[in-house]
């Protein structure tokens, strides 16, 4: 493992401790490379206005460079291709996923500035130049038009990194770009459950470091029982005590395709959740919830009545915030744009979407002070002044892509976790 670039190391040993460092990808030409025909190719319901896009992205990242150290994919993706044995590496595999080694010679020949916006934004087919058989296609490299969740491609566990096993094939070129990142500028070790089995998977948005003993994983269409199996397995090779609890979800609609379109923490004691999977009614009338206890190499599953209860026992007595508020309408509203997705900057200050404005009601009425986004970047407001608070930006367009604060975000480091 070379020794990497920066002086900032990979520890995520909660979901909540104070965050230190945080990588994002501001979206780019990419998220207009879409038609309503091809959308649902590339994970999307809607097509996406980038102009309001970036105004809304804009107070996003802003808060977060307000409040800890910001790390672009872009811009250490373009020092990165300084290296010949990387620049080739990435290329040759980008190539490969995409079944166009045709190109590969091409982009090898490119400076690091075009490349690395290739890398993302894709490479359009021009007749006579290449074969026919990509006449049918606008992109011979397909842009990466999910690039800027960047949760889901990329995992932090604890001080290594878990590059995730992606279900559909419009992202797998993702992953190629943040192990990259984290081999050769983080100089962190990685995990990756498709080399244990070729048809596990796991998506980072299914991903939640509860505590240094204890994960949270969602299974359902994106994350399988395979790579849920890959990482008790692994824990228990490493680990003498471990837990895992595991959440099957609903197959569709497409808003619970991972754990934290319906479950985030907060803080050590409270989180936000959608109340039909507590309840365990509609969507989740049937979904399992599974405590898997690793106790010195054996691995035992025990079913249990719903994630909070399993939380309880192995230490955690957490305070539930219903995404929605009270009113089940309501609530599916808000669920379906990512009302249960939030990110915690640290205990208790948290980020999220203004729109869901019955959700944030509930935060207010369980003591979080309500800032808007625009007041923190400006300075107007400073997060440090509050013990409890929840950072609202406005946003219309980022909702439709399907993800919220969470899926925007892959925390680096953080502190460790108080406990108050």
């Amino acid at each position: 493992m070379q020794q990497g670039k920066s002086s900032i190391k990979v520890n995520v040993t909660s979901e909540c401790g104070r965050l230190n460092a945080v990588l994002l990808h501001r979206p780019g030409v990419e998220i207009e490379l879409m038609t309503p025909e091809n959308a649902s190719q590339a994970l999307y319901s809607d097509i996406l206005n980038k102009r309001i896009v970036d105004q809304e992205y804009g107070n996003f990242c802003g808060v977060f460079e307000r409040w800890t150290k910001v790390y672009y994919v872009t811009d250490l993706l373009r020092q990165l291709l300084d290296d010949s044995e990387v620049r080739e590496k990435l290329v040759r595999e980008s190539c490969a996923i995409d079944d166009c080694d045709c190109l590969a010679f091409e982009l090898l020949q490119l400076d690091n500035d075009t490349l690395a916006r290739i890398l993302i934004e894709g490479y359009e087919y021009r007749k006579g130049f290449y074969p026919e058989q990509f006449s049918g296609e606008r992109f011979i490299l397909k842009p990466l038009y999910n690039l800027f969740f960047t949760r889901d491609a990329s995992s932090s566990m604890y001080d290594r990194v878990l590059i995730n096993s992606m279900s559909f094939q419009v992202r797998r070129r993702e992953t190629l770009i943040f192990k990259t990142i984290f081999e050769h500028y983080f100089g962190c070790e990685t995990l990756n459950a498709q080399q244990w089995r070729p048809d596990a998977r796991t998506e980072g948005g299914d991903v939640q470091i509860a505590r240094n003993d204890l994960l949270c994983i969602g299974q359902g269409i994106r994350t399988n029982t395979k790579g849920i199996d890959y990482l008790a397995q692994t824990f228990a090779k490493e680990r003498p005590k471990f837990h895992i609890i595991a959440q099957q979800l609903p197959m569709q609609p497409e808003s619970f395709i991972h754990l934290d379109m319906v479950f985030t923490f907060l803080s050590t004691h409270q989180c936000m959740m959608y109340e039909p999977m507590l309840r365990k009614t509609g969507n989740f009338a049937d979904k399992s919830t599974t405590l898997i206890t690793i106790d010195n190499g054996n691995i035992r599953y025990e079913q249990k009545d719903n994630i909070l209860q399993a939380l309880k026992e192995v230490g955690m007595d957490l305070e539930p915030v219903f995404c929605g508020g009270d009113d089940a309408w309501t609530q599916q509203r808000e669920q379906w744009h990512s009302g249960a997705n939030f990110f915690a900057l640290d205990e208790g200050r948290i980020i999220g979407y203004e729109r869901n404005s019955h959700t944030i009601d509930a935060l207010d009425h369980a003591g979080f002070s309500v800032l808007a986004a625009e007041d923190v970047c400006s300075g107007k407001v400073d997060i440090n002044d509050y013990a409890k608070c929840v950072v609202t930006f406005k946003a219309g367009e980022l909702p439709r892509a399907g993800g919220g604060a969470r899926c925007m975000t892959m925390p680096i480091n953080r502190n460790e976790v108080t406990g108050k």
